[in-house]
């Protein structure tokens, strides 16, 4: 990162962090949504940007982490602190177990059968009423608190949010530049080659599922701690489709991509609101120019100018 870039970024939190004192409780919701989704989005980019494997059912991953905390919290009386790591354990393994398919199929194969992963999870959210709530949902899950201190508060949880998805990317962050990062770039552009310098692809892939998926946890467990409520819904095939959205839009394999997609995927509806019953169509004919103009996504737009027009 350049010293630029690095200006950047440290000026951007720093708006973002001072924005919510101006903004009313929807807004500061917004923003703290935004973190929360970041979180499962960061997981889905390592999977799809580094790794090179297609998934579409990280809201699965998302719904899981949401309801095992939910379960543990407000039916065994778990504290938050006990809830997250147990639902992020709890995501790491299934998401190591979905790795498996990756190992026998590629690309919209292993897309189909990610997918079909997300809708039976679904269904046993919506039909285990006895576990879930079924279409009832689960209510009155509780915020956590710090020192004594409660964050029950929309500035107070938005900060809490704000400083988790900085410490989780930093985690992130710190893997991509390691021999492991170098380990799912190979794996991603070419597996064979990879392969033949002696790196893994079994331990790979599953290690990039399974870390992508305990992301996708961390921040389901987060979203029912921020809406205090969760109901299956929250996690169908559409939110999987929007956060691989969300990756391809940023920057698939950057990794400040999912921050501009989530951007656009999150805010930019709401920023659209005032339109009515265009907001949806204008939404998405904005998402299919940014395809078509930049299939590398938002952040390939420093590419475009510097090589005079051409994509990356």
């Amino acid at each position: 990162m350049s010293k630029t870039q690095r200006i950047a970024l440290v000026i951007g939190l720093v708006l973002y962090a001072v924005l919510p004192q101006f903004l009313k409780s929807y807004g500061v919701y917004l923003m703290t949504l935004l973190c929360v989704y970041l979180m499962a989005a960061f997981g889905l980019n390592l999977i799809v940007g580094y790794a090179g494997q297609m998934s579409i059912g990280q809201a699965a991953f998302y719904g899981i982490g949401a309801y095992v905390a939910a379960i543990l919290m407000t039916k065994m009386g778990i504290s938050f602190w006990f809830a997250l790591p147990i639902a992020a354990i709890a995501c790491f393994v299934v998401g190591l177990a979905l790795g498996f398919p990756a190992l026998r199929v590629q690309h919209h194969y292993l897309a189909f059968a990610t997918l079909g992963f997300n809708v039976l999870v679904f269904l046993v959210m919506r039909n285990e009423e006895d576990l879930t709530g079924g279409t009832f949902g689960i209510s009155n899950i509780p915020r956590p608190s710090i020192f004594g201190y409660s964050l029950d508060g929309a500035l107070p949880f938005f900060y809490f949010a704000f400083v988790s998805v900085i410490l989780l990317a930093a985690v992130l962050w710190w893997l991509l530049r390691s021999p492991w990062g170098r380990a799912f770039a190979a794996l991603r552009d070419n597996p064979i080659r990879a392969e033949s310098t002696g790196v893994n692809i079994t331990a790979y892939t599953l290690l990039a599922f399974a870390i992508g998926a305990a992301c996708a946890g961390i921040g389901g467990v987060y979203l029912a701690a921020l809406v205090n409520f969760i109901e299956p819904g929250q996690f169908s095939l559409s939110v999987s489709l929007l956060m691989l959205l969300a990756v391809i839009v940023g920057g698939s394999g950057r990794f400040f991509g999912p921050v501009l997609g989530s951007i656009v995927v999150v805010l930019l509806p709401e920023w659209l609101r005032f339109l009515q019953d265009w907001y949806l169509a204008i939404f998405g004919f904005a998402v299919i120019v940014l395809m078509v103009y930049l299939p590398g996504g938002l952040l390939s737009l420093g590419d475009r100018f510097k090589s005079g027009g051409g994509t990356r």
